[in-house]
């Protein structure tokens, strides 16, 4: 027997169903443009984020305000009032960074600090740059500005560029002065 009371209900529930599919997809067309062209996805107030790796701390990153620009074709990730990122190693050795402004761009891996880049490893070497980028992919730091480099015995690099691996244990230095301590009992 043929109800049409049966037959209303299916063609409500179909409609909608159809409705809220519609509109889920409206909703994210909408929300797309919302969303300014060249405004980030996302804002982040007093960051403040750890990683961990099997439950020993690994690095701490403190910032102010995160702008996340992961939406746009090239995405990255902007410090605009700087950061404060604390590394350690597998001994517990604290290595510091500090910067006025960061980006971090996310398809490269490559992490560009400016303004008054202050690098402090465990074992007391301190650079101070103008800019300092850090390519994570290769674990090279390299800069083309101005810097300067103190070690713990006292000797000290300054220069307008260098590259290097990011434990420094390979250090190429370009139009630079400086002075090194030589331990004459060492090399005899």
């Amino acid at each position: 027997m043929f109800n049409i009371f049966n037959l209303l209900k299916s063609v409500m529930a179909l409609i909608l169903a159809i409705t809220l599919f519609s509109c889920e997809s409206n909703y994210q067309n909408v929300r797309k443009l919302s969303i300014s062209d060249n405004a980030p996805i996302a804002v982040g107030q007093k960051i403040n984020f750890k990683y961990t790796d099997s439950g020993r701390l690994v690095t701490n990153l403190l910032a102010d305000k995160l702008l996340d620009y992961s939406n746009l074709e090239f995405p990255y990730k902007e410090f605009p009032e700087g950061i404060e990122v604390h590394f350690w190693s597998d001994k517990n050795e604290e290595n510091t960074v500090t910067a006025d402004y960061a980006i971090q761009y996310e398809d490269t891996g490559l992490i560009d600090l400016q303004t008054n880049v202050v690098v402090i490893t465990s074992d007391s070497v301190v650079l101070k740059a103008n800019q300092l980028y850090w390519d994570q992919k290769n674990a090279w730091v390299f800069t083309d500005q101005p810097y300067k480099i103190n070690f713990k015995d006292g000797s000290y690099n300054e220069g307008e560029r260098f590259d290097s691996n990011q434990d420094f244990t390979i250090f190429l230095s370009r139009k630079n002065q400086g002075v090194q301590l030589i331990d004459k009992d060492k090399n005899e």
